[in-house]
């Protein structure tokens, strides 16, 4: 396979001239595409069971994690992206959830809710804002958390009703491709492919000083049937397809040389066999009630984001006693490695809660082959899979978690093995390449694997 650098090169000569040129040029004749394969761990980079040709060629011509990317807590989605695009982790951006959690009184369930705009979610300006300000045109096609946003001219924000909130300038293209109907019926793998439709025709079309792309199926058939099984690795496989028409794209804009790719993931992934139901525990010892298989009342309330469950006291008259009970409850139990309390969180990059509503008064922690469940009506704390199926959510100090890193192209030094890098490095990274200012970024500028010219 023909590497990213290598179709960026015409000629040494040529090649010397275009960096020279580069790096006096100002920030519009850079660009920057971040591709995340969501679910898409770093152990698969090296696996020799995973087809990976796109990647591994960016990789071979470029730098890349050895042991993979480090990601925050909770190692879900929302924060996780919104880590990638902000350089603080959620203690201070504010998202914990694939959503917004939302408070409904004394005793009452919490919930978490996704349709929202990322100025109910997110607490500081992100990397989109940032280029805005310096007069830079970003697009994010299927970003979480960019619902909403005044910064990015081509958005198409993950969101459940994600065509009515895309941009005038994604439902022009998506009309333009014929894919509107399309989208509207086809499931997790053709979505990917119009997400991917829509980036490569904004990239010719528009060329963007930011592209980042958020692709999904991954995740899905991790979800579904574990990691390092044939039907992820030839999802796996997929979107290594969907980056090569992304990278075809930048060929076919003209921008390959003034281009700095990344792909990265927002977590990494487990096998389960086993789960967790603690609500189901809570029910019987009268602290939560359901009705159906609803949950009606909590005093007490775990929502789960697979290998940790986020508890809730929800009367602040019986809270210390509450928090108390259900730590008694949780510690020790089978699959429970851990019950974190609040003078745990700083050390995770989790926001105290007196300081924030969003945030659980404990955190349990499952173990390895464990996940957890919002179920209320089983009868065990602890039952079996039927099927052994996949999850994420687990403490990042877990390699497990770990996610893809590779950056190439524009800027980029090529035979750098990083070994330490968080994804909070990302945005201060992608700001100093566009040559934007990123106050405030809790990460840092990852200058071992720039070549200078950026």
């Amino acid at each position: 396979m023909t590497s990213f650098r290598s179709m960026a090169l015409v000629g040494l000569a040529a090649a010397s001239f275009a960096t020279a040129a580069d790096s006096r040029a100002a920030g519009p004749d850079r660009h920057v595409v971040v591709i995340s394969i969501d679910g898409l761990p770093g152990y698969l980079l090296d696996d020799p069971h995973a087809s990976l040709p796109a990647i591994r060629g960016l990789r071979d011509d470029g730098a890349f994690a050895a042991e993979g990317m480090r990601v925050s807590n909770p190692s879900v989605t929302w924060p996780n992206h919104t880590t990638m695009m902000t350089g603080v982790h959620p203690e201070k951006h504010g998202v914990l959830f694939n959503g917004l959690l939302e408070r409904h009184g004394v005793g009452q369930p919490v919930r978490v809710v996704p349709k929202k705009d990322q100025k109910d979610l997110v607490r500081v300006p992100m990397l989109f804002d940032h280029l805005k300000a310096a007069g830079l045109e970003s697009a994010a096609i299927n970003w979480p958390c960019t619902r909403g946003s005044t910064s990015i001219e081509a958005n198409f924000p993950d969101v459940p009703d994600q065509l009515s909130a895309a941009s005038d300038v994604v439902k022009s293209t998506l009309e333009k491709l014929g894919r509107h109907a399309r989208f509207l019926d086809g499931g997790p793998v053709v979505r990917d492919e119009i997400w991917t439709d829509v980036a490569c025709d904004v990239i010719r079309e528009r060329r963007p000083s930011l592209v980042a792309v958020h692709l999904l199926n991954l995740d899905s058939t991790h979800h579904k049937y574990g990691p390092k099984t044939n039907p992820g690795y030839t999802s796996a496989g997929l979107q290594d397809a969907n980056i090569s028409r992304i990278l075809a794209a930048i060929k076919e804009a003209g921008i390959r040389e003034k281009t700095t790719v990344f792909v990265v993931a927002d977590h990494g992934f487990i096998t389960v066999k086993k789960t967790l139901n603690p609500n189901s525990l809570l029910r019987k010892e009268g602290l939560l009630t359901v009705d159906g298989n609803e949950v009606r009342s909590a005093r007490v309330q775990v929502v789960p984001e697979g290998g940790i469950g986020m508890v809730y006291c929800n009367d602040p008259a019986t809270a210390d006693k509450d928090r108390e009970t259900a730590r008694s409850l949780f510690q020790g139990a089978e699959g429970v490695a851990c019950v974190l309390s609040a003078e745990d969180f700083p050390r995770y990059h989790l926001p105290l809660p007196k300081a924030d509503t969003r945030m659980a008064d404990l955190v349990l922690v499952a173990k390895d082959g464990y996940s957890v469940t919002a179920k209320a009506t089983e009868d065990a704390f602890v039952t079996p899979a039927r099927e052994p199926f996949g999850a994420h959510g687990y403490v990042s100090t877990d390699p497990q978690m770990n996610a893809i890193f590779v950056a190439s192209g524009y800027g980029i030094r090529t035979g750098v093995k990083v070994k330490d890098v968080e994804n909070t490095d990302l945005a201060p990274t992608i700001a100093r390449i566009l040559g934007v200012k990123l106050e405030g970024a809790g990460g840092r500028v990852l200058t071992e694997i720039l070549d200078g010219h950026e």
